[in-house]
């Protein structure tokens, strides 16, 4: 019987912030010395909104560009009880989204 495994999948829009979340999970992974497959980088999503700068119709038609782009990481990790409670206490911070799924 294969063993139950943990999905967890991390994104937000600074990379450093989630590069650092993925960091204390990599740690507390192998304090407890359980299997952690990743962090493994999924592609950047941009979102792009172009955006007139006139106020109204009068004038050359200018356009600012805005861009936000979503980093997202992607984390397997067994699903020991010790281990997954270890990361529910992770201090997630602001713009970070972290998402958990069990797996058999």
């Amino acid at each position: 019987m294969p063993h139950p495994r943990a999905r967890i999948s991390l994104s937000g829009t600074d990379p450093k912030k989630v590069d650092t979340v993925c960091r204390q999970i990599r740690d507390i992974s192998q304090r407890t010395g359980v299997g952690i497959a990743g962090p493994i980088p999924l592609p950047t999503k941009r979102l792009k909104v172009p955006v007139r700068k006139g106020p109204d119709g009068g004038g050359s038609s200018t356009i600012d560009h805005w861009e936000m782009r979503i980093h997202k990481r992607l984390i397997d990790i067994d699903a020991d009880e010790r281990a997954l409670r270890q990361v529910m206490r992770i201090q997630v911070p602001d713009g970070v989204n972290i998402e958990i799924v069990l797996k058999t």
